[in-house]
């Protein structure tokens, strides 16, 4: 079973028809936090169940931060054989079309992280392989491997292994009242 993509602007026409549409957004709940398409329910990718969502009324709508992570809950969801529906540009084509969203506390998005992490590390491998010892070159070595992988597979570790960071996680008793914008 495959899915089918529609843009923000056709997300709020459908909005507008049936408000109790099922939108779930797939980033982490930090990143859900900062902003979210109203009506939009947060499932982070890493705990998406198919299975659940299986008798689901109509079409499951998805959606993530640009459309990345939102392709892969939908080729889950679609595999599980649920009607699902993909959200071109995510959350920031919606921001832009001008939905309803709810905006929370500022955060550090994940790809910004995982960007920061890998820049460390491979600066650190070459400054240690510079002055400590060569060997240290296998460092920046490994971490551009990752790097590689990640983008031939969409798939990264390293983002995975921060997602679950305790910096990324949303305590109930330090959620901010948020705003709607």
């Amino acid at each position: 079973m495959s899915y089918s993509s529609i843009s923000a602007q056709e997300l709020q026409t459908r909005l507008q028809a049936d408000p109790m549409l099922r939108l779930i957004d797939v980033r982490t709940p930090v990143e859900y936090r900062q902003v979210h398409v109203q009506q939009a329910e947060n499932i982070p990718l890493d705990q998406l169940n198919p299975q659940l969502l299986t008798n689901a009324r109509g079409p499951v709508y998805v959606l993530c931060q640009s459309g990345m992570r939102a392709r892969k809950a939908c080729d889950q969801l679609s595999q599980a054989n649920v009607s699902v529906i993909h959200i071109e540009g995510g959350t920031l084509a919606c921001i832009e079309a001008q939905l309803p969203v709810v905006r929370g506390m500022k955060a550090v998005s994940l790809e910004r992280q995982v960007r920061m992490v890998a820049g460390t590390l491979v600066l650190i491998g070459a400054i240690l392989a510079w002055f400590v010892h060569p060997a240290w070159i296998g460092l920046s070595a490994f971490i551009g491997a990752g790097l590689l992988v990640a983008g031939l597979t969409d798939t990264c570790g390293m983002a995975m292994i921060l997602a679950r960071m305790p910096w990324n996680q949303v305590k109930p008793a330090t959620t901010a009242k948020p705003k709607l914008a």
